[in-house]
């Protein structure tokens, strides 16, 4: 299979589940241009967590989707904790971005936490920066660049 986006999610404010859109254009050196968590201030410019991650929490009983951890993109088909820091990937046509952070710390338990004892963003969520920007479209194609 390959690797592609299956959700674009986006919030106006921090601390929220994202809902999903078709399309956003991505701004070099700071993300998601009406997303919350953009910023030319800091390395988490875009959150990523793949839906097989999700799919776990699913098992557990959970009825979540993409955008209800608070990632930016959906992904299908690339084990994104696999890529070290500094891997950098394309997406879609035009845009490039490269691993800033592997998993985060929660510095409070999130509702889906509180729900089902345990979340799989720490753990199995990437953050990227953006090095050349485009616009990004539900169903683009993620190769990792060699």
């Amino acid at each position: 299979m390959d690797a592609k986006i299956i959700s674009i999610n986006i919030s106006d404010k921090k601390g929220v589940r994202k809902k999903p859109v078709d399309s956003v254009v991505i701004k070099e050196n700071y993300g998601i241009e009406t997303d919350a968590h953009a910023s030319e201030k800091w390395h988490r410019q875009i959150s990523l967590l793949a839906i097989e991650s999700i799919d776990k929490m699913r098992a557990k009983g959970l009825k979540v989707g993409p955008g209800d951890f608070a990632e930016n993109i959906t992904t299908q088909g690339i084990s994104l904790i696999s890529l070290p820091v500094g891997t950098r990937m394309l997406i879609g046509k035009d845009i490039e971005v490269e691993v800033s952070q592997i998993g985060k710390l929660c510095h409070n338990r999130c509702a889906i936490y509180e729900q089902a004892g345990d979340c799989v963003m720490p753990r199995e969520g990437i953050f990227v920066k953006v090095l050349k920007g485009g616009v990004m479209n539900k169903g683009d194609g993620i190769r990792v660049k060699s």
